[in-house]
């Protein structure tokens, strides 16, 4: 379980297949073997740790089910990835539950200045569009964010500076894609509402 409050921007250095390896600044020690991160919003296993200066370099074994229904296919070299160490009983709840399992991927269509902020509209298939609400939460690329307004299979979010500084957001342009998870809750409610009809 992860919050959507992202604690380092990590690097993909290699890969080979599904197997990649990540750079990050993350202490060696505290990672082990079999935990699980969030990479872009993707909750993946840590096969291998290697100490480096200021951090660490790790390896994932990702299937092909995964490069297929996320953009963890698209990773190449240099590809900057938002990173989220699991939760622990006590840690501070900063943004939304998370699970780590992408429901699908959304389109940055638009972005525009606001303020010393930017707004990002983005489309998302129609299928997911009905678990999008106003002022809801989502997880994109595995940051929390807040709804700003929905049109149909768009909706809006607003990144403030510290934000696009402290993760892969300030770098985005139109036509990326991006991780999105649902909330929860408006998971299990349209299960719910399913039922009842």
């Amino acid at each position: 379980m992860f919050t959507g409050i992202i604690s380092d921007v990590g690097e993909v250095i290699s890969r080979s297949g599904g197997v990649f390896t990540i750079r990050s600044h993350f202490d060696p020690a505290t990672i082990a073997l079999g935990a699980s991160i969030s990479h872009d919003g993707c909750c993946l296993t840590v096969t291998a740790v290697t100490p480096e200066t200021g951090g660490c370099t790790y390896t994932l074994d990702v299937s092909n089910e995964t490069l297929s229904k996320t953009t963890l296919g698209g990773w190449q070299t240099g590809t900057p990835i938002n990173l989220e160490r699991a939760l622990k009983a006590g840690d501070e709840l900063g943004g939304h539950f998370v699970s780590g399992h992408v429901d699908g991927v959304a389109v940055i269509v638009e972005i525009r200045a606001d303020g010393d902020s930017r707004r990002f509209t983005l489309a998302v298939p129609p299928e997911l569009a009905r678990f999008i609400a106003p002022k809801g939460s989502v997880a994109l690329d595995g940051t929390s964010l807040t709804v700003n307004e929905v049109a149909g299979n768009h909706f809006g979010v607003n990144l403030i500076p510290h934000t696009l500084t402290v993760t892969s957001w300030g770098r985005k342009t139109s036509g990326d894609r991006v991780n999105l998870e649902i909330d929860l809750f408006a998971r299990y409610v349209a299960r719910l509402m399913e039922h009842r009809a």
